[in-house]
C-alpha cells in the first residue's frame, strides 16, 4: 500500500515576503516570526500522522536554496518537493503531480495558514483519497475553509481544470472548485472545515482559540484544534507584550 503524502505547501518565512495580510496587525518581523510558527505547529500535526504508517509526510516549498532554513523547522523524515513557478493554481498542480510521480498513492495539499488544523480532519482526507485511489477512480478531496477558500485539496491524480485560471484569495474559490470538479465528473468528498490565519479577523479567531480555548463557532461538534505549541507562545508574548507597553 503507498503511503498517501500530506504536504504543508510553503513559503520559507522572510521578513516583509511572509503572511503580509497579517500587517496590520503585526508588523511584517511579527509576520515572518509567526510564519515559522505556523509551519512549525502544521508539521508536527502531520509528523503525527505519519506516526500511523500509511501517511508520509513532506513539504512543497519555494523559494529555490531555503531548504536547510525549512528543514530546522520541520521533524525528520519529511520528503521535500520545489514548487514551480506561477500562480498558485500551477504550483498546487504541480505540487501534486511532483508526489503522485515520485511513488505516493496520493497528495494532500495543505495551507501553511492553519496552524491548529485538527488530526482528525487531516485522517479523514487520507482516508478519502485512498478510497478514491483504491475504488479504482478517483475524487477531490476538500476542506471548505471559513474565507470560503479551502484549507485542503487531496486527490490521486492531478487535474489540471481545478487550479487553472482560479481567482485565488477570493470567496468563489471553493464554489468555483466544486463547480469545476462537476464538469469533469470528478466527485467532491468535503471533511471537516477549519479556518486559515490571514487577516486580522482570523487573527482574532486564533486568539480567542490559543488564549482562551473558544473553538471556532463553524466546526464540527465536538472538532478540537490540534496543539499549536509554537504559535500559542508566540500569541500568548505578544499579548503580553502589548498589555505591558
Amino acid at each position: 500500500m503507498k503511503p498517501i503524502a500530506v504536504a504543508i505547501i510553503c513559503k520559507t518565512p522572510m521578513p516583509g515576503k511572509s503572511k503580509t495580510r497579517l500587517s496590520p496587525p503585526l508588523a511584517p518581523e511579527e509576520c515572518a516570526a509567526i510564519s515559522s510558527c505556523f509551519i512549525r505547529d502544521l508539521a508536527r500535526t502531520i509528523h503525527s500522522l505519519a506516526d500511523d504508517g500509511d501517511v508520509a509526510a513532506a513539504a512543497v516549498y519555494t523559494p529555490f536554496g531555503t531548504e536547510p532554513v525549512l528543514r530546522r523547522m520541520l521533524p525528520d523524515g519529511f520528503h521535500f518537493t520545489l514548487q514551480g513557478d506561477g500562480d498558485l493554481g500551477a504550483r498546487l498542480l504541480k505540487g501534486t503531480a511532483d508526489l503522485i510521480d515520485g511513488g505516493f498513492g496520493g497528495a494532500i495539499l495543505v495551507n501553511s495558514d492553519s496552524p491548529t488544523l485538527p488530526k482528525a480532519i487531516l485522517r479523514a482526507a487520507v482516508d478519502a483519497v485512498r478510497q478514491g485511489a483504491e475504488s479504482g477512480g478517483d475524487n477531490v478531496v476538500l476542506s471548505p475553509a471559513f474565507d470560503g477558500g479551502y484549507t485542503l485539496i487531496g486527490l490521486s491524480k492531478p487535474h489540471e481544470r481545478l487550479f487553472d485560471m482560479m481567482p485565488w484569495s477570493t470567496p468563489e474559490v471553493y464554489d468555483l472548485t466544486v463547480a469545476r470538479a462537476a464538469e469533469i465528473g470528478l466527485p467532491v468528498v468535503n471533511v471537516p472545515g477549519w479556518y486559515d490565519v490571514d487577516d486580522a479577523r482570523s487573527y482574532a479567531m486564533l486568539e480567542d482559540e490559543v488564549l482562551r480555548g473558544v473553538a471556532p463557532s463553524f466546526a464540527a461538534p465536538g472538532l478540537k484544534g490540534a496543539a499549536a505549541p509554537a504559535t500559542t507562545r508566540f500569541v500568548r508574548e505578544r499579548q503580553g507584550a502589548l498589555v505591558q507597553a
